[in-house]
């Protein structure tokens, strides 16, 4: 009898036992999405995939630290949503994307062109800048405009916006493809490639240290920039297109844009308007 009872009240304790964790669990998943509510990697820190040679967008400067317009912009929004750790992480512009889609990274900044191609790969901010594609060469070339490209080897780096503008356009013209822009521009230097196909604001710092010259400047507003996310977190980017928003409302994209990107023709579209 006396076995039976101690039976009893040990079950009576397991039940109760059981009970309590199911009723905490839900409470313990909901501080959980709390606590990370964008479902980073590290609650309150944020890994970014970025480039190490993309200036003025993103790059390394002589102690090792990312900086320039991306890096300044993309800070300020994390900020915005209440982030204040922000990593960034230097990859192979082909390599961003994929890193990004499975989880490796939260993010991808590096003045990545929103297309359709890569929207089925990884979801996309709203886009914060347009600018425009440059044919940098050598004044010994004899490339002197998009026409003069065919039958001559043209640079780009695999994966951008570039590569796929000369895919389609460029179809007489011989490519190369490199995985950055240092490589790209040390091959035109050293006479391997006659052209180099890159970002304007890019050209425009290898042209002032090199001695190269634009062969072509073509305009490119329809395919913004992007920050890079992983599908399916709507709430992360819900939350980086506001702060986007707010970032050019009071004026701080403006003043990021003026020093990253001096005497640049200036999109409206991102630019405080007023009601």
């Amino acid at each position: 009898m006396k076995s039976q009872k101690t039976l009893i009240k040990l079950a009576t304790a397991l039940i109760v036992s059981v009970s309590l964790f199911s009723l905490s669990a839900p409470f313990a998943l909901a501080a959980g999405k709390q606590d990370n509510p964008y479902g980073l990697i590290e609650p309150g820190e944020l890994r970014v995939a970025s480039l190490g040679d993309a200036k003025p967008y993103t790059f390394t400067d002589a102690s090792g630290n990312f900086t320039g317009f991306d890096v300044e912009f993309f800070t300020d929004v994390a900020h915005r949503i209440g982030i204040n750790k922000v990593s960034f992480i230097g990859q192979d512009f082909a390599g961003i994307l994929p890193s990004v889609a499975n989880g490796r990274y939260d993010a991808g900044v590096a003045a990545i062109g929103i297309t359709p191609a890569r929207s089925k790969v990884v979801d996309f901010s709203d886009g914060y800048l347009a600018g425009y594609l440059t044919v940098l060469t050598r004044k010994d070339s004899g490339v002197t405009d998009v026409k003069t490209l065919a039958k001559h080897r043209l640079a780009v780096v695999q994966g951008t916006l570039q590569e796929n503008y000369a895919v389609e356009h460029f179809t007489q013209t011989d490519l190369v493809r490199f995985p950055d822009n240092n490589a790209a521009i040390s091959a035109l230097n050293n006479g391997t490639v006659d052209a180099d196909f890159l970002d304007y604001e890019a050209a425009k710092d290898y042209a002032a240290r090199y001695g190269l010259v634009h062969a072509a400047d073509i305009p490119s507003f329809d395919a913004p920039a992007g920050f890079a996310i992983a599908k399916g977190n709507p709430a992360f980017k819900a939350a980086l297109d506001k702060a986007i928003q707010a970032s050019m409302q009071d004026g701080t994209w403006k003043k990021l844009y003026q020093k990253w990107f001096p005497g640049s023709p200036m999109p409206k579209q991102y630019l405080p308007h007023e009601g």
